[in-house]
């Protein structure tokens, strides 16, 4: 049995000038697209780019903010007692899904 066809349901509208507008059609034109598919493709290119540099950290061995980075990582964490009583709480409280 196959699973429904996901249907395009959300919209966004856009007001925009001529100049822009005929700079969208001529582009999509030269692409063998349309303007919506065009505009669609070339913002979702852009939002996974954008997601991409503000989620990914890129580090240099090189760096000193990225040796102290490191540093952290390979350094063993001790707990002071608050912190452990508050996890401990946080554990009997917070059901996990």
């Amino acid at each position: 049995m196959k699973a429904p066809a996901q249907t395009n349901q959300e919209r966004i509208n856009l007001r925009l000038k001529r100049s822009v507008k005929t700079l969208l059609e001529r582009a999509a034109s030269l692409e063998g697209k349309t303007v919506s598919k065009f505009v669609l493709h070339s913002a979702l290119d852009q939002a996974k780019k954008t997601v991409h540099e503000h989620e990914s950290l890129a580090l240099n061995a090189e760096n000193s903010n990225s040796k102290t980075f490191f540093n952290a990582l390979a350094t063993t964490i001790n707990f002071n007692s608050k912190l452990t009583d508050a996890l401990k709480e946080h554990s009997q409280r917070v059901v996990s899904k």
